[in-house]
């Protein structure tokens, strides 16, 4: 898509801007992507999306992880949409729920349990309330970078928050064993819960695998203190496993929070936890007016029968090993150094001496131009919709996209959209912890 013929797209910014704040909010605005991407589509189907001026791209960011199985997905929309024939939501739930929350444990190791929410948001706070009520202490550990969410308490934007909605937050390096151990010391008697993602896919810098070790020593030091481990499974839930994602490494968590995918991107998103936790999150208060719908239950029971019955997960896999080390082979052969990093099915694509992603950026407006939407700072994530053929064209656009970027590389200057994400850190106690 070129800025001149997209005129149905800067036709709807044009009003986005008079009647939404911003133009678009949230982490599906376009404000820090190139200029060249669009910021509204009209359908998706398969592996593929369409803008609103009819351009088609292979879709390597699976509407930011929801996916999991492609776009209007033949079984899964039937079964949503034969569930809202029959209405949706009522004023209770449905057996819809009972069941899914029976599929979802039967699957997921550690949780004897589940309860139904909307949003990643709403699944890493209730694991953050549970916790609380179940140890009664107020202090929590997480990574540095990492992200839970967009409430208050976990906002990467701090406008408008305090510092004690943050207040009793300890922070730790990701895969850093000295520095968790140093963050629980200084929690004291009053550690509730370590956090944890999957994996450190923190957005603008290199992804990395949990180390083992690490893993393993956040679970030994809840234990030690009567703490709850959480994972925040939200991003990686169902492509890391067909169980929690810290299961790759021999861990299980107390609680652990899902979404985007889990019902192949209907709106639902779900805390599971072990029999410990039951009492504590039965205390709890959480609630919300289209949390019990069934359709997006019928949706996601439909998405685990095709998780546990198809090789979507090996497929992926193996396709993102494709995708790798096609791309490593082709921007080798430009003289690029790419580093590809994060789970294979969950790519992040930097490149080496590009500090302030004036190349990465370029080369991602490059691979638009050819059909392929990547993103250039946050991680992008494969679906089971996806063929052999589709990834052999990705490649054939990225040699093409490499060799642009490479004849006018030496002419590219910084990027003014991206500086702020390169301004000072906020000041301690308000964009950290209130606790130290």
């Amino acid at each position: 898509m070129t800025a001149p013929t997209a005129r149905k797209d800067l036709e709807l910014r044009r009003r986005a801007e008079a009647v939404i704040p911003g133009g678009m909010y949230g982490h599906q605005s376009v404000a820090a992507l190139p200029d060249d991407y669009p910021q509204f589509f009209a359908r998706g189907a398969g592996a593929y999306l369409w803008d609103v001026d009819g351009s088609r791209y292979l879709d390597l960011m699976c509407a930011y992880g929801p996916q999991l199985f492609g776009y209007a997905h033949d079984t899964i929309d039937a079964a949503a949409i034969e569930r809202i024939r029959q209405g949706d939501p009522l004023t209770g739930p449905t057996e819809y729920m009972v069941s899914f929350a029976e599929r979802m444990t039967a699957l997921v190791t550690h949780a004897q349990w589940a309860m139904f929410c909307k949003n990643g948001t709403d699944a890493t706070t209730m694991a953050l309330v549970t916790a609380r009520a179940h140890t009664g202490r107020k202090t929590v550990v997480l990574a540095k970078g990492a992200y839970h969410g967009a409430a208050p308490w976990c906002t990467p934007r701090t406008a408008g928050t305090t510092p004690e909605d943050r207040a009793n937050q300890l922070f730790c390096h990701y895969n850093d064993i000295e520095s968790l151990e140093a963050a629980v010391a200084r929690a004291g008697d009053d550690l509730a819960a370590i956090f944890a993602s999957p994996f450190k896919h923190d957005a603008l810098v290199d992804q990395a695998l949990p180390d083992p070790a690490y893993a393993r020593r956040a679970r030994e030091l809840c234990d030690e203190r009567g703490a709850l481990l959480i994972v925040d499974d939200v991003r990686g839930g169902l492509r890391v496993a067909r169980d929690c994602s810290w299961s790759v490494v021999g861990v299980q968590p107390d609680l652990s929070s899902w979404g985007k995918c889990i019902a192949n991107g209907h709106p639902i998103s779900a805390l599971m936890g072990a029999e410990k936790a039951r009492a504590a999150a039965t205390q709890i208060f959480v609630t919300g007016s289209y949390w019990y719908a069934a359709s997006p239950m019928a949706a996601g029971l439909e998405t685990l029968r095709l998780v546990q019955e198809t090789d979507y997960l090996e497929k992926i896999q193996s396709l993102g090993e494709r995708l790798r080390a096609g791309l490593a082979e082709r921007a080798a052969a430009q003289g690029f150094g790419l580093r590809q990093t994060g789970p294979a099915q969950m790519p992040l694509f930097l490149f080496d001496e590009d500090a302030d992603l004036r190349v990465g950026f370029a080369w991602s407006s490059e691979m638009l131009e050819r059909g392929i939407y990547v993103h250039p700072w946050h991680n992008m994530f494969l679906s089971a919709a996806m063929t052999a053929a589709d990834i052999d064209g990705a490649l054939n656009a990225a040699e093409g996209a490499f060799g642009a970027l490479r004849a006018r590389r030496a002419t590219l200057g910084p990027v003014e959209k991206l500086q702020a994400f390169f301004a000072p850190p906020p000041a301690a106690g308000h964009g950290e912890s209130a606790k130290r």
